[in-house]
Protein backbone atom coordinates (compact mmCIF):
# COMPACT_ATOMS: atom_id res chain seq x y z
CA UNK A 1 0.00 0.00 0.00
CA UNK A 2 1.56 3.24 -1.17
CA UNK A 3 0.51 6.70 0.00
CA UNK A 4 1.72 9.76 -1.93
CA UNK A 5 1.86 13.34 -0.68
CA UNK A 6 2.12 16.07 -3.31
CA UNK A 7 3.67 19.49 -3.29
CA UNK A 8 0.85 22.04 -3.65
CA UNK A 9 0.69 23.92 -6.93
CA UNK A 10 -2.22 26.22 -6.18
CA UNK A 11 -0.98 29.81 -6.16
CA UNK A 12 -0.33 31.04 -2.64
CA UNK A 13 -0.93 27.65 -0.99
CA UNK A 14 1.74 26.98 1.64
CA UNK A 15 0.13 24.10 3.55
CA UNK A 16 0.99 20.43 3.13
CA UNK A 17 -1.22 17.36 3.52
CA UNK A 18 1.09 15.38 5.80
CA UNK A 19 3.62 16.24 8.49
CA UNK A 20 6.48 14.03 9.74
CA UNK A 21 4.31 13.10 12.73
CA UNK A 22 1.56 11.83 10.41
CA UNK A 23 4.02 10.11 8.07
CA UNK A 24 5.28 7.98 10.96
CA UNK A 25 1.72 6.98 11.83
CA UNK A 26 0.88 6.11 8.23
CA UNK A 27 3.94 3.88 8.06
CA UNK A 28 2.75 2.25 11.27
CA UNK A 29 -0.47 1.35 9.44
CA UNK A 30 1.59 -0.56 6.89
CA UNK A 31 1.97 2.13 4.23
CA UNK A 32 4.95 3.08 2.14
CA UNK A 33 4.93 6.90 2.06
CA UNK A 34 6.34 8.94 -0.83
CA UNK A 35 6.70 12.69 -0.46
CA UNK A 36 7.29 14.95 -3.44
CA UNK A 37 10.51 16.89 -2.95
CA UNK A 38 9.90 20.26 -1.29
CA UNK A 39 6.29 19.46 -0.37
CA UNK A 40 6.69 20.81 3.15
CA UNK A 41 8.85 23.83 2.47
CA UNK A 42 5.94 26.28 2.70
CA UNK A 43 5.14 24.93 6.17
CA UNK A 44 8.79 25.05 7.28
CA UNK A 45 9.17 21.26 7.06
CA UNK A 46 12.43 20.15 5.44
CA UNK A 47 12.79 16.99 3.33
CA UNK A 48 15.22 15.61 5.90
CA UNK A 49 12.48 15.70 8.53
CA UNK A 50 10.31 13.51 6.32
CA UNK A 51 13.23 11.15 5.70
CA UNK A 52 13.80 10.85 9.43
CA UNK A 53 10.14 9.84 9.81
CA UNK A 54 10.62 7.06 7.24
CA UNK A 55 9.29 8.63 4.04
CA UNK A 56 10.84 8.42 0.59
CA UNK A 57 11.58 11.80 -1.00
CA UNK A 58 10.79 11.74 -4.72
CA UNK A 59 11.92 14.34 -7.23
CA UNK A 60 8.94 14.40 -9.61
CA UNK A 61 5.16 14.28 -9.44
CA UNK A 62 4.95 11.31 -11.80
CA UNK A 63 7.27 9.19 -9.66
CA UNK A 64 5.58 10.32 -6.44
CA UNK A 65 2.11 9.19 -7.53
CA UNK A 66 3.32 6.21 -9.53
CA UNK A 67 1.36 3.12 -8.40
CA UNK A 68 0.00 5.08 -5.42
CA UNK A 69 -3.11 3.71 -3.74
CA UNK A 70 -3.85 6.94 -1.84
CA UNK A 71 -2.89 10.50 -2.78
CA UNK A 72 -3.14 13.15 -0.08
CA UNK A 73 -3.43 16.81 -1.02
CA UNK A 74 -4.59 20.15 0.32
CA UNK A 75 -5.98 21.54 -2.94
CA UNK A 76 -7.37 19.60 -5.90
CA UNK A 77 -4.63 18.62 -8.38
CA UNK A 78 -5.45 18.27 -12.07
CA UNK A 79 -6.07 14.81 -13.52
CA UNK A 80 -2.96 15.26 -15.66
CA UNK A 81 -0.81 16.02 -12.61
CA UNK A 82 -1.61 12.68 -10.98
CA UNK A 83 -1.50 10.58 -14.12
CA UNK A 84 0.28 7.32 -13.31
CA UNK A 85 -1.48 6.59 -10.05
CA UNK A 86 -2.92 3.12 -9.65
CA UNK A 87 -6.38 2.59 -11.24
CA UNK A 88 -8.93 3.32 -8.54
CA UNK A 89 -6.45 5.27 -6.45
CA UNK A 90 -8.01 7.49 -3.78
CA UNK A 91 -7.44 11.26 -3.99
CA UNK A 92 -8.23 12.73 -0.57
CA UNK A 93 -8.25 16.46 0.09
CA UNK A 94 -10.21 19.71 -0.03
CA UNK A 95 -11.31 19.28 -3.65
CA UNK A 96 -13.65 22.31 -3.86
CA UNK A 97 -16.08 20.75 -6.35
CA UNK A 98 -18.62 23.60 -6.49
CA UNK A 99 -18.06 25.53 -9.68
CA UNK A 100 -15.37 23.02 -10.72
CA UNK A 101 -17.61 20.20 -11.95
CA UNK A 102 -15.65 19.75 -15.19
CA UNK A 103 -12.42 19.19 -13.29
CA UNK A 104 -14.13 16.64 -11.02
CA UNK A 105 -15.46 14.82 -14.09
CA UNK A 106 -11.90 14.83 -15.45
CA UNK A 107 -10.71 13.01 -12.33
CA UNK A 108 -13.47 10.45 -12.83
CA UNK A 109 -12.42 9.95 -16.43
CA UNK A 110 -8.85 9.33 -15.22
CA UNK A 111 -10.09 6.52 -12.98
CA UNK A 112 -9.48 8.40 -9.74
CA UNK A 113 -11.71 7.94 -6.69
CA UNK A 114 -12.02 11.58 -5.61
CA UNK A 115 -12.90 12.11 -1.94
CA UNK A 116 -13.80 15.64 -0.88
CA UNK A 117 -13.21 16.17 2.83
CA UNK A 118 -15.48 19.22 2.88
CA UNK A 119 -18.47 16.87 2.71
CA UNK A 120 -17.63 15.00 5.89
CA UNK A 121 -20.96 14.47 7.70
CA UNK A 122 -21.65 16.26 10.97
CA UNK A 123 -21.65 13.27 13.28
CA UNK A 124 -19.71 12.62 16.47
CA UNK A 125 -17.15 10.17 15.09
CA UNK A 126 -16.36 12.48 12.18
CA UNK A 127 -15.48 15.53 14.28
CA UNK A 128 -11.78 14.65 14.28
CA UNK A 129 -11.92 14.54 10.45
CA UNK A 130 -13.57 17.95 10.02
CA UNK A 131 -11.16 19.98 7.91
CA UNK A 132 -13.55 22.92 7.59
CA UNK A 133 -13.73 23.42 11.34
CA UNK A 134 -10.00 22.99 11.96
CA UNK A 135 -9.06 25.48 9.26
CA UNK A 136 -11.88 27.94 10.02
CA UNK A 137 -10.78 28.00 13.65
CA UNK A 138 -7.33 29.16 12.58
CA UNK A 139 -8.78 31.64 10.09
CA UNK A 140 -10.82 33.27 12.86
CA UNK A 141 -7.72 33.62 15.00
CA UNK A 142 -5.57 34.96 12.17
CA UNK A 143 -8.24 37.45 11.12
CA UNK A 144 -7.95 39.24 14.46
CA UNK A 145 -4.15 39.08 14.46
CA UNK A 146 -3.94 40.69 11.02
CA UNK A 147 -6.57 43.28 11.88
CA UNK A 148 -4.64 44.22 15.03
CA UNK A 149 -1.44 44.62 13.01
CA UNK A 150 -3.11 47.03 10.58
CA UNK A 151 -5.20 48.88 13.18
CA UNK A 152 -2.19 50.98 14.30
CA UNK A 153 -3.58 51.45 17.79
CA UNK A 154 -3.42 49.46 21.00
CA UNK A 155 -6.17 46.87 21.47
CA UNK A 156 -6.58 46.81 25.29
CA UNK A 157 -7.43 49.62 27.66
CA UNK A 158 -4.26 51.04 29.22
CA UNK A 159 -4.00 53.14 32.38
CA UNK A 160 -0.81 55.16 32.21
CA UNK A 161 0.66 58.25 33.87
CA UNK A 162 0.06 60.03 30.57
CA UNK A 163 -3.60 59.14 30.59
CA UNK A 164 -5.99 56.33 29.71
CA UNK A 165 -6.05 54.57 26.34
CA UNK A 166 -9.52 53.32 25.52
CA UNK A 167 -9.86 49.73 24.33
CA UNK A 168 -10.60 48.92 20.71
CA UNK A 169 -14.13 47.86 19.81
CA UNK A 170 -14.42 44.68 17.74
CA UNK A 171 -17.58 43.42 16.07
CA UNK A 172 -17.82 39.83 14.80
CA UNK A 173 -20.57 38.99 12.32
CA UNK A 174 -21.38 35.29 12.49
CA UNK A 175 -20.78 33.04 15.49
CA UNK A 176 -19.73 29.82 13.79
CA UNK A 177 -16.33 28.18 14.31
CA UNK A 178 -14.36 31.09 12.82
CA UNK A 179 -16.49 33.73 14.51
CA UNK A 180 -16.22 32.22 17.98
CA UNK A 181 -12.44 31.95 17.66
CA UNK A 182 -12.28 35.56 16.45
CA UNK A 183 -14.29 36.62 19.52
CA UNK A 184 -12.01 34.69 21.87
CA UNK A 185 -8.86 36.09 20.25
CA UNK A 186 -10.08 39.69 20.28
CA UNK A 187 -11.01 39.31 23.96
CA UNK A 188 -7.55 37.97 24.78
CA UNK A 189 -6.05 41.03 23.12
CA UNK A 190 -8.16 43.28 25.31
CA UNK A 191 -10.81 44.52 22.89
CA UNK A 192 -14.43 45.18 23.82
CA UNK A 193 -16.19 42.59 21.68
CA UNK A 194 -19.74 42.34 20.36
CA UNK A 195 -21.16 39.81 17.92
CA UNK A 196 -24.29 39.03 15.96
CA UNK A 197 -25.76 35.92 14.41
CA UNK A 198 -29.17 35.16 12.96
CA UNK A 199 -29.32 31.92 14.97
CA UNK A 200 -30.65 32.56 18.47
CA UNK A 201 -28.75 29.57 19.89
CA UNK A 202 -25.45 31.31 19.07
CA UNK A 203 -26.15 33.98 21.71
CA UNK A 204 -25.26 31.73 24.62
CA UNK A 205 -21.95 30.75 23.00
CA UNK A 206 -21.07 34.38 22.30
CA UNK A 207 -21.83 35.46 25.86
CA UNK A 208 -19.87 32.53 27.30
CA UNK A 209 -16.77 34.08 25.71
CA UNK A 210 -17.42 37.44 27.35
CA UNK A 211 -18.80 39.23 24.29
CA UNK A 212 -22.07 41.11 23.94
CA UNK A 213 -24.63 39.41 21.68
CA UNK A 214 -26.85 41.66 19.60
CA UNK A 215 -29.86 40.47 17.61
CA UNK A 216 -32.85 42.27 16.16
CA UNK A 217 -36.19 41.59 17.82
CA UNK A 218 -37.73 41.19 14.37
CA UNK A 219 -35.64 38.06 13.86
CA UNK A 220 -36.49 35.41 16.43
CA UNK A 221 -34.37 32.61 14.98
CA UNK A 222 -33.10 31.70 11.52
CA UNK A 223 -31.44 28.36 12.29
CA UNK A 224 -31.42 26.02 9.31
CA UNK A 225 -30.24 22.56 8.37
CA UNK A 226 -26.67 21.45 8.96
CA UNK A 227 -25.96 24.15 11.53
CA UNK A 228 -26.25 26.96 8.99
CA UNK A 229 -28.76 29.78 8.90
CA UNK A 230 -31.79 29.53 6.67
CA UNK A 231 -32.42 32.19 4.04
CA UNK A 232 -33.91 35.32 5.59
CA UNK A 233 -37.12 36.89 4.40
CA UNK A 234 -36.99 40.41 2.94
CA UNK A 235 -38.34 41.91 6.15
CA UNK A 236 -35.80 39.98 8.23
CA UNK A 237 -32.97 41.11 5.96
CA UNK A 238 -34.05 44.74 6.31
CA UNK A 239 -34.27 44.45 10.10
CA UNK A 240 -30.84 42.80 10.31
CA UNK A 241 -29.29 45.42 8.01
CA UNK A 242 -30.75 48.21 10.14
CA UNK A 243 -29.27 46.64 13.27
CA UNK A 244 -25.84 46.27 11.69
CA UNK A 245 -25.85 49.79 10.23
CA UNK A 246 -26.53 51.35 13.62
CA UNK A 247 -23.84 49.29 15.35
CA UNK A 248 -21.01 49.12 12.84
CA UNK A 249 -20.40 52.87 12.78
CA UNK A 250 -19.10 52.71 16.36
CA UNK A 251 -16.68 49.82 15.74
CA UNK A 252 -12.92 49.86 15.16
CA UNK A 253 -12.54 46.30 13.87
CA UNK A 254 -15.15 44.20 12.06
CA UNK A 255 -14.75 40.50 11.23
CA UNK A 256 -17.33 38.98 8.83
CA UNK A 257 -17.61 35.19 8.65
CA UNK A 258 -20.84 34.31 6.82
CA UNK A 259 -19.92 31.60 4.31
CA UNK A 260 -21.64 28.40 3.23
CA UNK A 261 -19.73 26.02 0.90
CA UNK A 262 -21.09 26.09 -2.62
CA UNK A 263 -23.08 29.30 -2.26
CA UNK A 264 -22.21 32.95 -2.90
CA UNK A 265 -21.47 34.84 0.29
CA UNK A 266 -24.36 37.00 1.55
CA UNK A 267 -23.75 40.75 1.49
CA UNK A 268 -23.83 42.03 5.06
CA UNK A 269 -21.86 45.28 4.92
CA UNK A 270 -22.69 47.93 2.33
CA UNK A 271 -20.54 50.75 1.02
CA UNK A 272 -22.56 53.19 3.13
CA UNK A 273 -21.84 51.17 6.27
CA UNK A 274 -18.12 51.23 5.50
CA UNK A 275 -18.29 54.98 4.98
CA UNK A 276 -19.93 55.38 8.39
CA UNK A 277 -16.85 53.93 10.14
CA UNK A 278 -14.03 56.10 11.46
CA UNK A 279 -10.79 56.41 9.46
CA UNK A 280 -8.28 53.83 10.65
CA UNK A 281 -10.92 51.15 11.15
CA UNK A 282 -10.28 47.66 9.76
CA UNK A 283 -12.61 45.06 8.24
CA UNK A 284 -11.53 41.45 7.65
CA UNK A 285 -13.81 39.56 5.25
CA UNK A 286 -13.48 35.81 5.75
CA UNK A 287 -15.94 35.15 2.92
CA UNK A 288 -13.77 36.77 0.22
CA UNK A 289 -13.35 33.47 -1.66
CA UNK A 290 -17.08 33.45 -2.44
CA UNK A 291 -17.52 37.13 -3.26
CA UNK A 292 -17.29 38.53 0.25
CA UNK A 293 -19.71 39.73 2.91
CA UNK A 294 -18.62 43.32 2.30
CA UNK A 295 -19.68 45.21 -0.82
CA UNK A 296 -16.17 46.61 -1.35
CA UNK A 297 -14.23 43.38 -0.77
CA UNK A 298 -11.88 42.26 -3.53
CA UNK A 299 -10.53 38.72 -3.33
CA UNK A 300 -6.91 38.52 -2.13
CA UNK A 301 -6.61 42.30 -2.08
CA UNK A 302 -6.35 44.95 0.61
CA UNK A 303 -8.79 47.76 -0.20
CA UNK A 304 -8.67 51.21 1.35
CA UNK A 305 -11.89 53.25 1.25
CA UNK A 306 -12.40 56.54 3.13
CA UNK A 307 -9.58 55.54 5.47
CA UNK A 308 -11.12 52.13 6.24
CA UNK A 309 -9.00 49.11 5.35
CA UNK A 310 -10.75 45.98 4.05
CA UNK A 311 -8.79 42.71 3.98
CA UNK A 312 -10.02 40.15 1.46
CA UNK A 313 -7.61 37.27 1.99
CA UNK A 314 -9.12 33.99 0.77
CA UNK A 315 -6.77 31.65 2.64
CA UNK A 316 -6.11 33.05 6.09
CA UNK A 317 -5.41 29.60 7.55
CA UNK A 318 -2.59 29.38 5.02
CA UNK A 319 -1.00 32.47 6.60
CA UNK A 320 -0.04 30.25 9.54
CA UNK A 321 0.83 27.15 7.48
CA UNK A 322 2.80 25.22 10.08
CA UNK A 323 -0.12 25.02 12.51
CA UNK A 324 -2.69 24.69 9.72
CA UNK A 325 -0.79 21.75 8.20
CA UNK A 326 -0.55 20.00 11.56
CA UNK A 327 -4.32 20.11 12.07
CA UNK A 328 -5.19 19.35 8.46
CA UNK A 329 -2.87 16.33 8.36
CA UNK A 330 -4.44 14.96 11.54
CA UNK A 331 -7.89 15.34 9.99
CA UNK A 332 -6.78 13.31 6.97
CA UNK A 333 -5.08 10.64 9.09
CA UNK A 334 -8.24 10.11 11.14
CA UNK A 335 -10.17 9.42 7.93
CA UNK A 336 -7.51 7.24 6.31
CA UNK A 337 -7.44 5.05 9.43
CA UNK A 338 -11.08 4.11 8.75
CA UNK A 339 -10.09 2.85 5.27
CA UNK A 340 -7.30 0.49 6.37
CA UNK A 341 -7.45 -2.99 7.91
CA UNK A 342 -5.01 -2.74 10.81
CA UNK A 343 -4.50 -6.51 10.95
CA UNK A 344 -3.92 -7.07 7.24
CA UNK A 345 -2.28 -3.65 6.82
CA UNK A 346 -4.02 -2.99 3.53
CA UNK A 347 -6.91 -0.97 2.16
CA UNK A 348 -10.31 -2.30 3.19
CA UNK A 349 -12.84 0.32 2.14
CA UNK A 350 -16.42 -0.07 3.27
CA UNK A 351 -18.28 1.70 0.48
CA UNK A 352 -21.46 1.65 2.56
CA UNK A 353 -19.86 3.55 5.45
CA UNK A 354 -21.69 6.86 5.87
CA UNK A 355 -18.38 8.74 5.90
CA UNK A 356 -17.38 7.25 2.56
CA UNK A 357 -20.80 7.65 0.97
CA UNK A 358 -20.94 11.32 1.93
CA UNK A 359 -17.48 12.26 0.65
CA UNK A 360 -16.87 10.19 -2.50
CA UNK A 361 -17.32 12.30 -5.63
CA UNK A 362 -16.09 9.88 -8.30
CA UNK A 363 -15.77 6.09 -8.60
CA UNK A 364 -15.39 3.54 -11.40
CA UNK A 365 -14.91 6.27 -13.98
CA UNK A 366 -18.07 8.18 -13.14
CA UNK A 367 -19.17 11.11 -10.99
CA UNK A 368 -21.28 9.44 -8.31
CA UNK A 369 -22.06 12.21 -5.84
CA UNK A 370 -25.71 13.23 -6.35
CA UNK A 371 -24.88 16.95 -6.29
CA UNK A 372 -22.55 16.63 -9.29
CA UNK A 373 -23.87 13.67 -11.29
CA UNK A 374 -23.88 14.42 -15.01
CA UNK A 375 -20.83 16.69 -14.94
CA UNK A 376 -18.86 16.69 -18.20
CA UNK A 377 -15.12 16.12 -18.18
CA UNK A 378 -12.87 19.11 -18.71
CA UNK A 379 -10.34 19.37 -21.49
CA UNK A 380 -6.78 18.30 -20.54
CA UNK A 381 -5.17 20.91 -18.30
CA UNK A 382 -1.50 21.67 -17.96
CA UNK A 383 -0.44 21.54 -14.28
CA UNK A 384 0.23 24.87 -12.61
CA UNK A 385 3.90 25.64 -11.98
CA UNK A 386 5.32 24.84 -8.56
CA UNK A 387 5.13 27.98 -6.37
CA UNK A 388 8.33 29.53 -5.15
CA UNK A 389 9.29 29.04 -1.53
CA UNK A 390 9.85 32.74 -0.94
CA UNK A 391 8.17 34.39 2.07
CA UNK A 392 4.58 35.51 1.48
CA UNK A 393 4.40 39.03 0.07
CA UNK A 394 1.87 41.49 1.47
CA UNK A 395 -1.18 42.02 -0.72
CA UNK A 396 -1.30 45.13 -2.84
CA UNK A 397 -3.39 47.96 -1.41
CA UNK A 398 -6.31 49.20 -3.46
CA UNK A 399 -8.15 52.43 -2.87
CA UNK A 400 -11.84 52.47 -3.66
CA UNK A 401 -13.18 55.62 -5.25
CA UNK A 402 -15.66 57.77 -3.45
CA UNK A 403 -19.27 56.67 -3.76
CA UNK A 404 -20.83 58.05 -7.00
CA UNK A 405 -23.59 60.61 -6.71
CA UNK A 406 -27.14 59.25 -6.49
CA UNK A 407 -29.06 59.49 -9.74
CA UNK A 408 -32.47 58.80 -11.15
CA UNK A 409 -35.89 58.70 -9.57
CA UNK A 410 -35.00 55.76 -7.38
CA UNK A 411 -32.21 57.63 -5.62
CA UNK A 412 -29.99 54.57 -5.82
CA UNK A 413 -26.31 54.74 -6.58
CA UNK A 414 -25.12 53.27 -9.88
CA UNK A 415 -23.29 49.95 -9.56
CA UNK A 416 -19.56 50.46 -9.06
CA UNK A 417 -17.36 49.86 -12.08
CA UNK A 418 -14.89 46.99 -12.21
CA UNK A 419 -11.35 47.61 -11.12
CA UNK A 420 -9.11 49.26 -13.62
CA UNK A 421 -5.64 48.64 -12.26
CA UNK A 422 -3.33 51.60 -12.64
CA UNK A 423 -0.11 51.07 -10.77
CA UNK A 424 1.60 53.93 -8.96
CA UNK A 425 5.14 53.95 -7.50
CA UNK A 426 3.87 53.14 -3.99
CA UNK A 427 1.92 50.11 -5.32
CA UNK A 428 -1.32 51.88 -4.46
CA UNK A 429 -3.99 51.40 -7.09
CA UNK A 430 -7.02 53.68 -7.34
CA UNK A 431 -10.03 51.79 -8.60
CA UNK A 432 -13.74 51.45 -8.22
CA UNK A 433 -14.93 48.60 -6.03
CA UNK A 434 -15.52 45.48 -8.10
CA UNK A 435 -19.07 44.23 -8.27
CA UNK A 436 -19.03 40.59 -7.11
CA UNK A 437 -20.09 38.16 -9.81
CA UNK A 438 -22.98 35.83 -9.20
CA UNK A 439 -21.86 32.33 -8.45
CA UNK A 440 -22.89 29.57 -10.86
CA UNK A 441 -22.16 27.01 -8.22
CA UNK A 442 -24.74 24.39 -7.36
CA UNK A 443 -26.54 24.63 -4.10
CA UNK A 444 -25.17 22.36 -1.41
CA UNK A 445 -27.27 19.36 -0.60
CA UNK A 446 -25.16 18.31 2.34
CA UNK A 447 -23.78 21.58 3.79
CA UNK A 448 -20.84 21.43 6.14
CA UNK A 449 -19.74 23.93 8.69
CA UNK A 450 -17.24 26.37 7.33
CA UNK A 451 -16.31 29.81 8.40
Amino acid sequence: MKIAVLRERFEGESRVAATPEIVAKLIGLGAQVSIEQGAGIGSRIADDQYRAAGANIIGSVAETVGEADIILSVRRPSALAIKGASPGALLIGALDPYGNEREIAGLAQAGIVAISMEFMPRITRAQVMDILSSQANLAGYQAVIEAAAIFERAMPMMMTAAGTVRPAKAFVMGAGVAGLQAIATAKRLGAVVSATDVRAAAGEQVESLGAKFIMTEALKDASGAGGYARELTVDEQDAQAELVAGHISKQDIVITTALIPGRPAPKLVTRAMVESMAPGSVIVDLAAERGGNVELTQKDQVVSHNGVTILGHSNLAGHIPTTASQLYARNLLAFVETLIDRQEKKLAIDWDDELVKATVLTRDGAVVHPAFAGAVAADPVTPLPVPKAAPRKPAAVLEAKDSPAKTGATGKSPAPRKVGAKTKPADVVKAAAATPKKSTARKATTPKEGK
